[in-house]
C-alpha cells in the first residue's frame, strides 16, 4: 500500500518481511489442516510486532493504524490466515489504545502486551444475536470489586491460543441488549468450553471456534467507556480497515500470480499477445481500485481521530461503511479473473500460479460483518444524513 516515511524509520517493513517468509513456508499446511498459524504468531512475537500500537510511554512503539495496514496487507500476501489473526490483535489493541487510557488498570495491560507480545481476541458473536456485534443477551455481574460473565460466544478467533480476550455484554442483568461493555480477562481469568468447531471453505488457520466463555475478574477490568462508544470511534474504523488491508494483500498476490503467468506464455510466443494479457490489465485497474479505495479510508480515519464527535458521526459511519463493501466485493472479482488468466494452472493446487487458497479465504470477507447487515444499516443512516459529494472529503 507504500506508506513508507514512518515505517522505513521504524524498521516495521524488514521484521515484517521476516515474519512473512516464515508465514508463506506454511501457509498451505495451516489452510490444508486447519491449524494456528503458530510459526507465523511466534515470529510477531519474536519480532515484538504485537505491541506496536501501544503508545511509546507505555512501552510501544506509537504504530499508526495506516503504518499496521500496511503491514496486514503483507502478510496478507503470503498466508490471509496469519493476517487475519495479526489483524483482528490489532483491532481489538485499539480499543485499549483508544479507549483505555484513563484507566490504570487498562494502561498497566498495554505495558504488559508491549513487554510480552501477549495476543489478544476478541468475543463479540453469541448465540441467538448471531453477528450482531451492537446486541448481547448475555450480562456482566459486578459483585463489589469483582465481575463475573458466561457468554455463549459462538465465535471466538483463534480463542484456544490468545492470551487474553476482550468480550462484549450488556453493562448490568437490567440493561438493554444495546447497553454495552466491553471486559478484558486474561488467560488465567476464565474458561472456555468448546462448542463448535470452526471447519470452513477459507480462512480455517483462524481456528474460529465456538466456546461457553465463564470468567471472572476485578471489576476495574471494565473498560470505562460504553462500548457504543468504543465501537463507533475505534472498532468499527479499525475493523474494516485492517481487514481491507488483509483483503488487500490477498488480491496482491492472485494478480502477481496471473502476471507470472502470462510472462511466461509471451516468453514463449514472443511474436504473439499471450491469453489473458487483456484480463492481466483489467484485473491491474480493480487492484487500484481497492488500493485508492483503503488508503482514502485511512486517511478519512487518520484526520478524524482528533474529533470524537466527527468519528462518532453518521458520515464517518457511512464512508468507513463504504470501504468495507467495496473491498470486500472487489476482492473476489480479482481473484475470480486472476483465475480465468492462470487457467487450469491456477484451478488446480501444488503450482506456482495455485489459487484456491485465495478464492477460498476471499470469500470470507464478504460475511466478516455481513455486507447485507452493513448495507442495512448504510441506508438507514442515508435516509437523514445528506451524502458527502465533495471529491477532496
Amino acid at each position: 500500500m507504500n506508506f513508507p516515511v514512518k515505517i522505513m524509520q521504524d524498521g516495521l517493513v524488514a521484521r515484517v518481511a521476516r515474519v512473512a517468509e516464515i508465514a508463506a513456508k506454511h501457509a498451505d499446511t495451516v489452510d490444508a489442516e486447519a491449524r494456528f498459524p503458530r510459526e507465523a504468531v511466534d515470529a510477531m512475537k519474536a519480532e515484538r510486532l504485537l505491541g506496536i500500537q501501544v503508545p511509546r510511554h507505555l512501552g510501544g512503539e506509537s504504530a499508526s493504524i495506516t503504518e499496521i495496514a500496511e503491514l496486514c496487507s503483507m502478510l496478507g500476501q503470503v498466508c490471509a490466515a496469519s493476517a487475519m489473526v495479526f489483524a483482528m490483535h490489532h483491532i481489538k489493541l485499539s480499543s485499549l489504545v483508544e479507549h483505555g487510557a484513563d484507566s490504570e488498570w487498562h494502561r498497566s495491560f498495554m505495558r504488559s502486551i508491549a513487554a510480552e507480545q501477549l495476543l489478544i481476541a476478541s468475543a463479540t458473536t453469541e448465540g441467538g444475536i448471531g453477528g450482531n456485534l451492537r446486541n448481547s443477551i448475555c450480562a456482566v455481574e459486578v459483585d463489589g470489586d469483582t465481575c463475573r460473565l458466561e457468554k455463549d460466544a459462538t465465535v471466538i478467533s483463534y480463542g484456544s491460543h490468545a492470551d487474553a480476550i476482550l468480550i462484549t455484554s450488556r453493562a448490568h442483568a437490567q440493561a438493554a441488549s444495546s447497553d454495552q461493555v466491553l471486559t478484558a480477562f486474561l488467560k488465567d481469568q476464565y474458561t472456555l468450553e468448546k462448542t463448535h468447531v470452526w471447519d470452513t471453505l477459507g480462512m480455517r488457520g483462524t481456528c474460529s471456534d465456538g466456546f461457553l466463555f465463564k470468567g471472572e475478574a476485578p471489576a476495574c477490568q471494565i473498560l470505562p467507556k460504553p462500548f457504543a462508544e468504543i465501537a463507533a470511534q475505534s472498532m468499527l474504523a479499525s475493523s474494516h480497515l485492517l481487514w481491507s488491508g488483509v483483503w488487500y494483500g490477498i488480491a496482491v498476490d492472485a494478480v502477481v500470480r496471473a502476471q507470472a503467468f502470462v510472462r511466461a506464455a509471451a516468453r514463449k510466443a514472443p511474436d504473439a499477445q499471450p491469453p489473458g494479457a487483456l484480463r492481466l490489465a483489467e484485473v491491474s485497474n480493480l487492484l487500484q481500485m481497492v488500493k485508492s479505495n483503503v488508503v482514502a479510508g485511512l486517511k478519512a480515519y487518520e484526520d478524524a481521530k482528533a474529533d470524537a464527535d466527527r468519528l462518532s458521526s453518521m458520515g464517518f459511519a457511512v464512508a468507513m461503511n463504504n470501504v468495507k463493501i467495496a473491498s470486500s466485493e472487489t476482492i473476489l472479482e480479482i481473484v475470480n479473473h486472476a483465475m480465468l488468466i492462470c487457467g487450469i494452472m491456477g484451478y488446480k493446487n501444488g503450482t506456482p500460479f495455485s489459487l484456491g487458497r485465495h478464492l477460498r479465504d476471499a470469500h470470507s470477507a464478504q460475511l466478516m460483518i455481513s455486507n447485507d447487515r452493513i448495507l442495512g444499516n448504510t441506508s438507514s443512516m442515508l435516509l437523514v444524513h445528506k451524502q458527502d459529494t465533495s471529491l477532496l472529503g
